[in-house]
């Protein structure tokens, strides 16, 4: 399932996978966010969007992620990061 591929700005770096599949130390690139308004303002007030990197500092398989953005960090539930698409960076 490539949903990143849905928006014509983002390169191609790769297949997309959602950002709870990721691994403890991975960097990734946000390619597409699958929700709606109140969920992309959401993230949008915590800094991430399409394009933006990160790292991803501790992941429970399919469940909570820890990332590291810029100076900031967040802890993302399961579902939000369900709902983010990456690709290695």
């Amino acid at each position: 399932m490539n949903k990143g591929y849905n928006n014509p700005s983002v390169k191609n770096t790769g297949p997309s996978f959602p950002l709870a599949l990721a691994g403890a130390g991975e960097r990734v690139r946000v390619v597409f966010i699958q929700g709606g308004a109140p969920f992309k303002e959401r993230l949008l007030s915590m800094g991430i969007q399409v394009e933006d990197t990160m790292e991803v500092i501790q992941s429970r398989h399919k469940c909570a992620v820890l990332i590291a953005k810029s100076e900031n960090r967040f802890m993302l539930g399961g579902g939000m990061a369900r709902k983010i698409y990456v690709t290695k960076e």
